[in-house]
């Protein structure tokens, strides 16, 4: 990857994830996927990093967003819905991925269904933020420029 002036984060977003706000408000609140991104782009602009956001609906679509990130993205944030339970694809390729990995959630899965308890992305994850509600993401940008600056992937 050719050096840059300032570090480039993609935040990928899985399947349903166009519906907050509408969907389980006792969840995973009333915030909008995009009050989500703004928070986390002010984040980053404090931070002094670019921030680009994209959302796939299937497992298919989130591998082929990890392999265009490769090669242009220093890191990595990835929401990747009830994807993160089963899809080992989506595994594979943030496996492939060369930087930080930061897996976010804006509930906890662990206190939630059986079968949300378990990540298929936490194994290839640098580390994992849930949780934190609207905080989740903005709290992400800054476990990845931390990551980031201290050259950890």
């Amino acid at each position: 990857m050719a050096p840059r002036e300032r570090a480039r984060i993609v935040v990928l977003s899985g399947p349903n994830l166009r519906l907050l706000g509408e969907r389980e408000p006792e969840i995973y609140g009333t915030d909008r996927l995009e009050d989500h991104a703004r928070r986390a782009r002010e984040e980053a602009r404090d931070l002094g990093v670019e921030l680009e956001f994209a959302d796939a609906q299937s497992a298919g679509a989130m591998v082929e967003l990890v392999h265009a990130a490769r090669g242009s993205a220093d890191a990595l944030i990835v929401n990747p819905g009830a994807l993160t339970h089963f899809a080992w694809s989506v595994h594979d390729a943030l496996a492939a991925f060369d930087g930080p990995v930061v897996e976010v959630h804006l509930s906890n899965p662990a206190t939630r269904e059986p079968w949300r308890h378990e990540s298929v992305v936490a194994a290839v994850a640098s580390g994992t933020i849930s949780g934190f509600g609207a905080r989740s993401y903005p709290l992400a940008v800054r476990a990845a420029v931390s990551l980031l600056r201290a050259g950890r992937p």
